[in-house]
């Protein structure tokens, strides 16, 4: 993938800096824990806010980022500091509905208030930078909405079908050729060039720090059949009205989305890491019933403001405590390195 203008300036930049910086890892000898507190920050969108799981933080301008107290953030880092690993969480700035582009531009919320870009939390000092963005810039509400007429009509979930003239009910065949096809190469084209402006951007204003990139949980099991049963205590399908024929489209295309990100990772100067989620989330989606760690798209979540907010396909308290221990993990193995 060919830089960006913006991008080989950063690149060239932090080269420059770090000739200049004596670029030391974690404190502590190799192939140990480190001993001092290691400088990290969490960015992201709603699958690192945790949005759904309450309570949320509700503190000044950034109360529609609807942050989940207890989001994977949190919990990664107390099992890290279980294990003696101690992270000093200089800021988690994830924010529901985050696009990439949120990462060096502020973000408009609810009712016009603004958050700052995110790469404003990272230091000279940060050594860790951990998050998951992607989905929103890939427009996978679009993509949902284009697939399902309950939800088309639900003004909670932003978004526009990608062609509202197309029926929900030909969504998989729309996506597989024509224009939804043309679409969604041009999303996908975007996301990437997007994912490697944030991690060189982590690179120039971060020098020290390790970057990890999340992927998303897997929604949709390999067998869709699951998906024509409603989770217990459940009346609602856990895809809603999407055709049976779509769900493995949106199974394609969310596997397109991980291996992006994956891509991405791999090749960003200097090195970084991917959390590959959807490989380990197979028997968690959102019709595993019971087993579910993603809470189907109408599914009541613990949100309620008179009336309980829907899930929108996002990871459960099953869900989030996965996602913290992969993230843990893969913290684990990268300060022990």
């Amino acid at each position: 993938m060919t830089k960006s203008p913006v991008a080989r300036r950063l690149a060239a930049a932090a080269v420059a800096l770090g000739s200049c910086l004596a670029l030391a890892g974690p404190a502590g000898s190799a192939g140990a824990a480190p001993a001092d507190p290691v400088p990290t920050v969490f960015f992201g969108d709603s699958y690192t806010a945790n949005f759904g799981i309450a309570p949320f933080n509700q503190d000044g301008d950034r109360a529609f980022c609807f942050q989940a107290k207890e989001n994977y953030p949190t919990v990664a880092t107390r099992r890290l500091a279980d294990k003696g690993i101690t992270l000093d969480v200089q800021s988690d700035v994830s924010c529901g509905g985050a696009l990439v582009q949120h990462f060096w531009q502020e973000q408009e919320l609810l009712g016009g208030m603004k958050v700052p870009p995110q790469q404003d939390a990272l230091k000279q000092d940060t050594q860790l930078a951990v998050g998951s963005m992607g989905g929103n810039t890939l427009g996978f509400n679009r993509i949902l909405k284009q697939c399902s007429d309950e939800l088309r009509g639900h003004p909670l979930l932003p978004g526009e079908p990608v062609d509202g003239d197309e029926p929900a009910s030909k969504c998989g065949e729309f996506f597989e050729s024509g224009d939804g096809k043309q679409w969604l190469d041009g999303q996908f084209e975007h996301v990437g060039w997007d994912l490697e402006e944030l991690l060189d951007r982590i690179g120039y204003f971060a020098p020290d720090a390790k970057r990890v990139l999340v992927g998303y949980p897997r929604l949709v099991p390999e067998d869709t059949t699951k998906c024509l049963t409603a989770a217990p205590g459940q009346t609602k399908l856990p895809f809603a009205d999407i055709p049976k024929d779509a769900l493995p489209v949106l199974d394609q295309i969310q596997r397109r989305l991980n291996d992006t990100m994956k891509k991405a990772a791999t090749d960003a100067e200097g090195g970084a890491d991917f959390v590959d989620l959807y490989a380990r989330t197979g028997g968690n989606t959102a019709c595993d019933g019971a087993d579910r760690g993603v809470g189907g798209l109408l599914e009541d979540s613990q949100l309620d403001f008179g009336a309980k907010l829907p899930w929108y396909a996002h990871p459960n308290d099953k869900g989030r405590d996965i996602q913290a221990a992969q993230v843990a993990d893969k913290v684990e193995q990268i300060l022990n390195r």
